[in-house]
């Protein structure tokens, strides 16, 4: 068993009204939620920010970092050998109620190149692709629109035009029937004109939008094709700011629970409202485009995107051949995969399979009793509650509670 980290961001859910704070109420007695407080993250792993505490008072190490460093054999030969005796990704749930900073992840080659030349900016060496799979309605932009949305945009929003301007909002439209070279040439230069803009003439283009979205609804006319509401409330969240004008860029996503999105290196993204659990490589280094009163490090961002534009970015889990309740989503890189487990209430046992890697299981609805060999109790885990699984090591439960069960597992298959 181990106890989570949490992470106040000014951006997360309030009090109770967060999923992080309700599991972390449910699975702590202890725990004293206040109302007047963010609950952002909730993180599970060995990252040094976050830790996770060891709760089995039978076990010398304090944190699940040390246990690791001491037992390197759990993390599985394999992962052992590849990650140099570390965990290689970090568990987190997000509960979101602003936007996150718009951003990108550099890949392994740059993000080395960057924390030579800007320790303090980009804090290791490390990529970090992300998967968000939402618990709740989640809503994030990801990834460049198709060329002719964005050309569409520029025709109905003349104050993204503006800021665009013409010589490169018309070498986009012409790049519509060339190859993806040509694209991806004019999508730069139309991202890094908004991007390299002037505050002033950002805030003027800013606010005449605002002003026009804002008496067109009062006079009760529909603003979606250009996404009214959603500007008004990025503007309300971050006045002035560059990013509200990326909606036009990115695919605006809707995550229902159980759908995910698979953030590679290069692609810029943003979180926007709702609850997810997310899994990632470990690592902290981000390149931020706006929505954030951070360093924004322009030069950086406009060079490293993924300009590829494409429709749908939703991941698609698949189902297991062995286990009828076990979806996974397994992205295409080899830090991290999600399982994710759904049991009826109708089941008594169940038993997680056992993989050649460490886990992390995070038990989100329902009850159960775990007990494995090595384990010299059984251990009852509820909403909230968080397992560490060795490698090679199955866990049998029993369903304590009549409800469904539903749990997440992160883990490495090489």
């Amino acid at each position: 068993m181990a106890v989570q980290q949490v992470q106040h961001y000014a951006w997360g859910k309030m009090g109770s009204n967060s999923e992080v704070a309700r599991l972390l109420a449910s699975s702590d007695p202890q725990a004293r939620i206040s109302e007047d407080k963010p609950y952002a993250e909730l993180w599970m792993g060995s990252h040094p920010r976050g830790d996770a505490k060891i709760l089995d008072n039978r076990i010398s190490q304090k944190t699940l970092g040390q246990w690791i460093a001491e037992n390197q054999d759990c993390l599985g030969s394999k992962v052992k050998d590849t990650f140099n005796g570390k965990l290689p990704f970090l568990f987190k749930v997000l509960s979101v109620e602003t936007a996150l900073s718009i951003q990108a992840h550099p890949n392994k080659e740059l993000a080395e190149k960057l924390h030579l030349q800007a320790p303090q900016h980009y804090p290791d060496a490390n990529h970090k692709p992300e998967m968000a799979i939402a618990l709740t309605s989640f809503q994030g932009l990801c990834g460049f629109r198709p060329i002719e949305e964005i050309v569409t945009f520029l025709t109905k929003v003349p104050e993204f035009r503006f800021l665009i301007g013409d010589t490169a909002a018309t070498q986009l439209k012409q790049s519509m029937n060339s190859d993806s070279q040509s694209v991806a040439s004019a999508l730069q230069s139309c991202f890094s004109h908004l991007m390299k803009s002037e505050k002033k003439v950002v805030v003027e283009q800013l606010n005449l939008l605002v002003k026009r979205i804002s008496q067109q609804v009062a006079a009760g006319n529909n603003m979606e094709d250009i996404y009214g509401e959603l500007l008004l409330q990025l503007h309300q969240q971050y006045p002035g700011d560059i990013g509200c004008f990326a909606i036009y860029f990115l695919n605006l996503l809707a995550l229902k629970p159980g759908e995910a999105m698979f953030l590679e290196a290069n692609v810029p993204h943003a979180y926007l409202k709702g609850d997810c659990v997310e899994c990632m490589a470990c690592s902290d280094n981000t390149v931020r485009a706006g929505l954030t009163p951070k360093f924004i490090d322009v030069p950086t961002l406009c060079e490293m995107l993924s300009y590829i534009p494409s429709k749908d970015r939703l991941f698609l889990p698949t189902r297991s051949l062995e286990d009828p309740y076990l979806s996974i989503y397994d992205p295409p890189v080899p830090d991290f995969t999600v399982m994710r487990m759904e049991v009826p209430g109708s089941i008594t046992e169940y038993k997680v399979l056992a993989v050649d890697s460490a886990s992390i299981v995070l038990v989100v609805q329902g009850r159960v009793t775990a007990s494995s060999p090595t384990a010299q109790t059984p251990i009852p885990l509820q909403r909230g509650g968080v397992l560490f699984i060795g490698a090679n090591e199955s866990v049998s439960l029993k369903l304590t509670a009549p409800d469904d069960l539903l749990m997440f597992r992160a883990c490495c298959l090489l």
